[in-house]
């Protein structure tokens, strides 16, 4: 999970948004790719990436890393993202 806050996330999630067309077909090229999710939420929003190992999570932290470098940085300044890491134990689809 990547967690975006302070002034400037919800001008990146309006981007993300926009442009969710784009971040799709970056993300898909994730080995092990599973799932993807973009949250809003009061503060700015959260993305949530399921890959089927920890090299495929590794991969989406750089391949958003860079995806947002390239195309929002402008907006988000120094404001960079929390990420958190866990092992699912229950997902329901």
């Amino acid at each position: 999970m990547r967690t975006y806050t302070g002034p400037s996330a919800k001008d990146v999630f309006d981007v993300l948004e926009a442009r969710k067309t784009d971040v799709e077909k970056v993300i898909r090229t994730v080995p092990g790719f599973a799932s993807y999710s973009l949250i809003r939420t009061d503060g700015g929003g959260t993305s949530v990436t399921v890959c089927q190992d920890k090299a495929g999570v590794d991969r989406s932290v750089e391949v958003a890393r860079d995806w947002i470098r390239a195309n929002v940085s402008h907006i988000l300044a120094s404001d960079a993202p929390s990420i958190s890491e866990g092992s699912i134990i229950l997902q329901l689809n």
